[in-house]
């Protein structure tokens, strides 16, 4: 039976675009407003636009090289990543698939990611993020997280907010919004007590 957090777990909402002109703040803003608003997570914003992410890797990768060598500047996102207990990437997609930016953040990291919860937000003009949503599930598989059903998608997203940010028609996403922020939470919970009860196989 997983036991009740007394203390809120760690959310991370992750903005993935880095790109000059970007909307992905207005989205960041509008779903960590959400997140604030459920009340079980301690909310932390990661733009990835703040942090160096060389598209250059060392030799070893981390899969194989938990502790290698990152460039300093990285420091701050790696704890960030570490002590978060559930993310959520926001991100358009770019010719059928995700930015490059969340990418070098995934392959630069390896344990930071391994048995926590993800879930999704995305926009863009016709699929609402959905191409990069769907590939970015193979990829966190591949490192061992666990991606949650639910997610929310703003396609043609320049029609549907307004100047200030907020949304024109806000209920529908926020009610989408509260259920992905139920499944993570939950899923959030029992790997956050697994983490801490049981060994991982291989690990």
């Amino acid at each position: 039976m997983t036991s009740q957090h007394t203390t809120p777990l760690r959310l991370a909402v992750i903005t993935a675009s880095v790109r000059e002109g970007r909307f992905a703040p207005v989205v960041t803003d509008w779903i960590t407003a959400r997140a604030a608003d459920h009340g079980r997570f301690t909310v932390d914003t990661v733009d990835l636009a703040d942090h160096p992410l060389p598209l250059a890797l060392p030799a070893v990768p981390p899969a194989l090289d938990p502790d290698m060598e990152r460039p300093a500047a990285m420091a701050g996102l790696t704890a960030r990543l570490r002590d978060a207990d559930a993310f959520i990437v926001v991100t358009p997609d770019y010719n059928r698939s995700f930015p490059a930016s969340v990418k070098a953040a995934i392959d630069w990291h390896y344990t930071e990611w391994q048995r926590k919860a993800i879930g999704f937000v995305g926009y863009s003009g016709g699929s609402g993020g959905l191409l990069a949503i769907e590939q970015l599930r193979q990829v966190f598989n591949e490192l061992h997280a666990h991606t949650v059903r639910d997610y929310i998608a703003f396609p043609r997203y320049y029609t549907l907010f307004e100047a200030d940010g907020t949304l024109k028609e806000p209920k529908e996403p926020a009610e989408a919004a509260r259920t992905m922020l139920d499944q993570l939470h939950w899923w959030a919970s029992v790997l956050h007590d697994a983490r801490r009860d049981r060994p991982f196989p291989g690990a």
